[in-house]
């Protein structure tokens, strides 16, 4: 189910021979399942599928697809005893049906999605407030990302004739994965919905004057489309396709705003969902190893992955029931080894209402409330999710890969955590550190630094102060100072600053910026604002001031029992 709402959640290739023997590029079937069939994953020793193929025959199945070099045969069977028959199969280490319905019709022959009528973009593409909030729009003047990197969009398929993303579209690589079975032919990656056009636009949506910009407009994207129609659920088989043609195509990240249906939580302790979480993990891990960073969005039940007790959604393609899970219990692919975990913030740097959250399940978090993008025909609209947060770092991997063309997966995932800007704890089921907590794992992902390579754009540049300075309750105004230099001229009329405070009471407060020449500039007045801390991006018009010299940021707390300290503060001009 993808996840860009996941209370409804569902609305969620190529035209080449896949390489390494791993995917034949296939053409649809051409007898519809009979009623009753349903589908299996078939799991061996890699590269010894050849015993299983011939058992599946023998035992009431077909072998609708096959990816040997990771052990995953996927069959078909109306046999009620095929999963018994099959476990019993010497070299077959694993049986486990796919889903709880049978497999559709359209699978044998899926139609290719229709290419809307388009209409013409606006023209202008101001500053969404997502992208200048992980610094997005100061990375393009360094970087806009290499059009040697490729992000996999795995979803419900994108529009690649929308105007701000036909320029950045590869067709070469994309194609369907949707019923388990690649379908090479021209446009089967398009879109079933509108979900995955609008994760491809915030990844890299084209700056070219009209609609908006992606984090990384200067890369690549390519659809492998996994949601089947008229679902519009999302398989295991077709993500392990997915993982697999993404290995093997050499896409650089992957983006997957969705969890693998038809359960929210596979568990090891069942069969069925046991076969599905060893199929997926060896996708995932044959994906890496060529090369890939999977990024994934959290999910949207406003849930601690990290406490598991129950799920009353699942399945999701029959009749749900509900159950008791325990931590053992695995969304897929957010929590398999190596997968990018990403948790969603408001534009206040808060947690999303609906993220799901989690010690040592979240990574980094990124903005997922009201994100502007692209959708199908030409047109954008607004969307909320977990599944909108996770092409925001799957665009800043791409920026970094860009920039450290040589980085591993490993290498990528460290310097998305190292880079990202810590956010405090904003309610009370958050627990763990400023630097690393489960609300926001790492922090915000930060596109400026992923870029940055310490040559100053002409007129810009970036200066921090992380040093800690106690705010005295109800007491005088203290400070924290940043020394500029090295910037030539007056400072811009959309000088940035970031401020992070942790303070109980935040309405307490009132801050100001204070300007080489003891100018003040307001940031915030004292209000009625209950919540914690001032975890916030400024935008002051400091074009009279001189830019070199030293700045302050200067707080007082203006009444009395809440206390606290300023954390850091950063200048970007």
């Amino acid at each position: 189910m993808f996840l860009g709402s996941r209370s409804r959640l569902r609305a969620a290739v190529i035209a080449a021979a896949v390489g390494a023997g791993v995917l034949a590029a296939a053409t649809p079937a051409a007898a519809a399942p009979a009623a009753g069939t349903r589908s299996y994953l078939v799991i061996t020793a890699p590269g010894d599928t050849a015993g299983a193929k011939t058992a599946v025959s023998g035992n009431g199945g077909t072998v609708w697809s096959s990816f040997d070099a990771i052990g995953v045969v996927v069959a078909h069977s109306s046999a009620a005893d095929f999963a018994a028959k099959m476990r019993a199969t010497a070299g077959v280490q694993k049986v486990g049906a796919t889903r709880t319905s049978d497999v559709p019709a359209e699978a044998a022959n899926p139609p290719v999605p229709t290419s809307p009528s388009q209409a013409t973009p606006a023209t202008g593409e101001p500053v969404r407030a997502d992208m200048s909030q992980i610094g997005a729009d100061r990375a393009w003047a360094v970087n806009t990302g290499s059009s040697s990197v490729t992000v996999g969009v795995l979803d419900t398929g994108v529009d690649d004739l929308h105007a701000d993303l036909a320029p950045n579209f590869d067709s070469a690589n994309s194609a369907s994965c949707a019923y388990g079975k690649l379908d090479t032919r021209t446009g089967s990656w398009r879109d079933t919905g509108s979900h995955g056009t609008h994760v491809a636009g915030t990844i890299a949506a084209a700056k070219n004057g009209r609609g908006m910009v992606g984090v990384a407009p200067g890369v690549k994207v390519a659809s492998v489309r996994i949601a089947e129609k008229p679902s519009g659920l999302f398989f295991p088989e077709n993500t392990i396709c997915a993982m697999v043609f993404s290995g093997d195509r050499g896409f650089e990240v992957t983006n997957n705003s969705y969890y693998t249906d038809p359960w929210l939580f596979n568990c090891p302790d069942n069969a069925d969902q046991d076969a599905i979480l060893e199929g997926v993990k060896r996708a995932v891990a044959y994906a890496e190893g060529k090369g890939v960073l999977n990024v994934a969005a959290a999910g949207n039940e406003n849930y601690n992955l990290a406490n598991k007790s129950s799920d009353s959604s699942s399945p999701n393609d029959s009749t749900p029931a509900t159950r008791t899970v325990t931590n053992s219990c695995l969304s897929v692919p957010t929590e398999v080894s190596g997968v990018v975990s990403v948790a969603s913030i408001n534009s206040s740097n808060a947690k999303s209402s609906f993220s799901n959250f989690g010690t040592d399940k979240i990574h980094v978090a990124a903005p997922g409330d009201s994100v502007y993008s692209t959708i199908p025909g030409g047109r954008y609209t607004t969307m909320s999710g977990t599944s909108m947060a996770s092409p925001h770092v799957a665009g800043v991997a791409a920026l970094l890969k860009s920039t450290n063309p040589t980085a591993t997966p490993a290498q990528l995932r460290a310097l998305l955590a190292t880079q990202a800007d810590d956010l405090s704890c904003t309610d009370s089921r958050c627990s763990g550190t400023t630097a690393k907590n489960n609300f926001f794992g790492e922090g915000r992902v930060d596109a400026f630094a992923a870029v940055d390579t310490g040559t100053t754009p002409p007129g810009g540049g970036s200066f921090e102060n992380t040093n800690d300075v106690a705010i005295p309750d109800a007491g005088a105004a203290v400070s924290s100072s940043i020394t500029v230099s090295g910037i030539t001229g007056n400072a811009p009329a959309t000088l940035k600053v970031d401020v992070n405070i942790v303070h109980t009471y935040r309405g307490d407060l009132v801050i100001d910026l204070i300007a080489p020449d003891g100018t003040a500039y307001r940031l915030k007045a004292s209000n009625n604002d209950s919540a914690d801390n001032v975890v916030a991006t400024y935008t002051v018009n400091a074009s009279s001031e001189v830019a070199n010299g030293t700045w302050k940021l200067q707080v007082q707390d203006v009444a009395r029992q809440d206390t606290g300290y300023i954390n850091s503060w950063k200048l970007t001009f």
